[in-house]
């Protein structure tokens, strides 16, 4: 019997946001020699690394955001208009990252017009039936991709550790299906992103709700049997109701070409250490180009 592949699909923005934010408020931008600050590609690349050790993948690629608007601003204009611009010392490390991804010869994937949620989505759901897939992020809001053959690695603090949830172990913990997270983000809105929601109605009022409804359209046609004040602020709230639906689902059929081919993983190539000693990065402690810290040295394909 075959053995199914093990796809690794990693969100690149969360990785990074979170590497930067770990070290620049304590002034860590460890900038090189070519003045260019480094701090969150460095930390992007340590987590990249520990998950290549950690989830052992055939195939592995890098999802991204691609500009500043998505479908979702057309749809809200307050959408994450909550969230101030990245500081300076971040804006050269995003194409920086996107580079070391070229040289770890890991595709990065990216669509204008969509998030790296929608793309991650989009890849995990086609290829669940053929492989098993490992999502990497920090953002709760994939959880909702939960499925057969798909699990969710939340980032956790420090490196290499996660919160790891299958389909079977968030419905345990939640009492809910990954596919009812959706109604419950709707609900409870989400202050990260700058959707209401239904206002006043919290994180645990909305799991309630979506225990006893089951979904959205139920509990609307069972207004009725809900107390006065929650069924007056869902009903003042109706359309942000169903604006926030539509705003927390990850798209999962956005256009995008996607070669398994492509994504497959042979180990760390040399053009990758090259490119480490040619931007003078280090680790926190460890030179980065001595890769192997703490490592498998079968991650290396000396060959390439």
């Amino acid at each position: 019997m075959t053995e199914r592949p093990r796809l690794l699909l990693v969100d690149g923005m969360a990785l990074l946001f979170r590497a930067f934010y770990a070290t620049a408020p304590s002034g860590q931008l460890m900038i090189n020699e070519k003045g260019i600050p480094t701090n969150g590609v460095q930390g992007f690349l340590r987590h990249l690394l520990l998950a290549l050790e950690n989830r052992k993948p055939t195939h592995v690629a890098v999802c991204w955001d691609m500009g500043k608007k998505t479908f979702r601003h057309d749809l809200f204009d307050g959408y994450k208009a909550n969230r101030a611009a990245p500081p300076v010392e971040m804006i050269p490390q995003f194409d920086l990252a996107k580079e070391m991804t070229i040289a770890f010869k890991i595709p990065n994937i990216g669509l204008e017009g969509f998030e790296a949620d929608d793309c991650i989505g989009t890849i995990a759901k086609k290829l669940q039936d053929d492989a098993d897939v490992s999502i990497i992020t920090g953002d709760r809001d994939l959880l909702q991709l939960l499925d057969h053959h798909i699990g969710v690695h939340l980032l956790q603090k420090g490196y290499g550790n996660y919160r790891s949830y299958s389909e079977r172990s968030f419905t345990e913990k939640f009492g809910i299906s990954p596919r009812q997270f959706i109604d419950v983000k709707a609900l409870m809105g989400d202050s990260s992103d700058g959707y209401p929601g239904v206002r006043g109605i919290g994180e645990k009022t909305a799991f309630k709700l979506i225990k006893q409804f089951g979904n959205m359209d139920a509990l609307l046609d069972h207004l009725d049997l809900l107390p006065t004040g929650q069924k007056k602020k869902i009903a003042t709230d109706l359309d942000m109701f169903h604006l926030s639906r539509r705003l927390a689902e990850i798209q999962c059929d956005a256009p995008i070409s996607f070669s398994m081919d492509e994504a497959s993983f042979h180990g760390v190539p040399r053009a990758f250490i090259e490119k480490v000693r040619m931007m003078g990065m280090k680790m926190v402690g460890h030179d980065l180009v001595d890769i192997r810290w703490g490592m498998q040295t079968s991650l290396f394909d000396g060959t390439n």
